[in-house]
This record gives C-alpha cells, sequence and structure tokens, in this order.
C-alpha cells in the first residue's frame, strides 16, 4: 500500500499530514511505522484528516509512540497550512479531541505561512510538589485542552529530558502529561523546553507554549502578550478575556510516498 503524506513543521514540531482513508489499515501501528526516523519518514506525529460537518477538517491526532492526543497546537496549525496551500483561505476551522480551533492566516510566502489560532480558555490548578529520583520540585498543571505540568527553573538541568521522562511517568498523572520547564528572561519574554507526552523531546510545542504563558502570567512572573522562545524557535501567546491566542509559522516541508 502507497499512503501519499504531506509533511510539515511549525518551529521543528514536525507532522504528516495524511488523508484518514489511509487509517482503516491499523491507525496506531501505521502512525508509528511513519513517524519511525529511521525507517519511516520521521516525525513527532501524524495528523488523519477526515471530513467534518461544521469545520473544514477534522483532524486526528496520533504520537509518534502510537498514542492519541487531544490536540497538537502546531499540529493544527500545520494542518491548516495543509488546507491553505489547496487554496482555503481566511479563518480555517480544525475540529480536534480539543474541541474546534480557528486559525486565522495572517501571511504566507511560498509553502511558508504564519496563523494565529484561537486556542479556547485555560484551566490553571493550584502548583503542587514532587518528589523525584533528581530531587523535589514544584509545578502547576494546566489544561489546554491536553493535560501540562509547568515547572519554573532558573537554568535548564543538562539531564532536563530524563528528568522530564520521569515525571510523565509518574502515576499521579494517569493519563499522562506533558512536561515544560521554563525559564522567565524578561517581562514579555521565557525560554521553554518540552518533553511531551507521546512524543519525547520535541523542539517546541504550541499547546505548551500556551500552557507555559498561562502558567507564567498567571503567578505574576510574566505579563501578555508573552514570546515564547523554544529551540526550533519563537511563537508568541497572547492571554484575552477567557482565551487564548497562539501565533506562530507554519512551513510543508515536503509531499511523498509512504510504501506499508
Amino acid at each position: 500500500m502507497n499512503i501519499a503524506f504531506t509533511k510539515a513543521s511549525a518551529c521543528g514540531n514536525d507532522f504528516l499530514v495524511i488523508n484518514g482513508s489511509h487509517a482503516e489499515a491499523g491507525i496506531s501501528e501505521l502512525s508509528r511505522s511513519l513517524c519511525d526516523r529511521h525507517n519511516g519518514v520521521g516525525a513527532d506525529g501524524v495528523e488523519w484528516l477526515f471530513p467534518d460537518a461544521e469545520a473544514n477538517i477534522y483532524a486526528r491526532l496520533i504520537n509518534a509512540d502510537g498514542s492519541e492526543a487531544e490536540i497538537s497546537g502546531n499540529g493544527t496549525r500545520c494542518v491548516a497550512a495543509y488546507l491553505a496551500n489547496q487554496g482555503k483561505t481566511g479563518k480555517i476551522t480544525v475540529r480536534t479531541g480539543a474541541g474546534i480551533k480557528t486559525c486565522e492566516l495572517v501571511s504566507q510566502t511560498g509553502e511558508s505561512f504564519e496563523f494565529e489560532t484561537e486556542m479556547g480558555a485555560p484551566q490553571v490548578d493550584l502548583p503542587f510538589s514532587m518528589n523525584m529520583s533528581f530531587g523535589e520540585l514544584e509545578g502547576t498543571p494546566v489544561s489546554m485542552g491536553n493535560p501540562h505540568y509547568v515547572i519554573f527553573v532558573n537554568e535548564f538541568a543538562p539531564r532536563w529530558p530524563s528528568e522530564g521522562a520521569e515525571i510523565g511517568r509518574d502515576p499521579r498523572f494517569p493519563h499522562g502529561v506533558n512536561v515544560e520547564f521554563v525559564r522567565v528572561t524578561g517581562r514579555y519574554d521565557i525560554e521553554v523546553r518540552f518533553y511531551e507526552r507521546g512524543a519525547g523531546e520535541t523542539q517546541s510545542s504550541g499547546t505548551g507554549s500556551c500552557a507555559c504563558a498561562v502558567a507564567a502570567i498567571s503567578s505574576g512572573r510574566a505579563h501578555s502578550p508573552l514570546n515564547v522562545h523554544a529551540p526550533g524557535g519563537t511563537q508568541m501567546v497572547r492571554w484575552q478575556g477567557q482565551s487564548v491566542f497562539l501565533r506562530g509559522p507554519a512551513r510543508l516541508i515536503c509531499q511523498g510516498e509512504f510504501f506499508y
């Protein structure tokens, strides 16, 4: 079976965008094979596309390890770029496992796009401490339709990915959790490292950027609009009223066929 795909990246957080009709072959196993960076195409996840009666498209996200996630902010933006490249203009609506998200096209240069996405209302819970093998830490739980645990640090520990992996396996998060380590570098700037549920260390994260911004703003450490700097690039998060808005790039990288 030949599976046509489009590969897209949002600040280094890369996804394959594929027609959902191919998912009948077994969506988890197939997604793992596609995302394998040595024997597959390579990606952090697959956005499987299906028709939707209310939105322009329904995107079902399967992580690189075959698990399903409610939403990826960056993945949703990659889907919007895919649709914009096919001629869709203005506001693009994408149904996710966390509801319908609206991506407004801000600019386009060739296969590179910039969108602002309304991500909805965040849920911020009280910070709590955890004793781990590497020491005690305190983090803030935030939901952007998917779970996050945001930890403020003065410096990024050399073994922060291992720490993120251990936190993500903790039984206090029965459905797993996305872990973020955050350095506040200015009134309107933070620097972040991401260890994502189902994908591991990633260059960027859309919902993670929102969660970090929300935790920083709600605790008085920083102010909206907030520039979120990650290894893969910078996104801007503004918190207006009840909604969080995420602005950033998405680039279509290539198209091809995967032999399965």
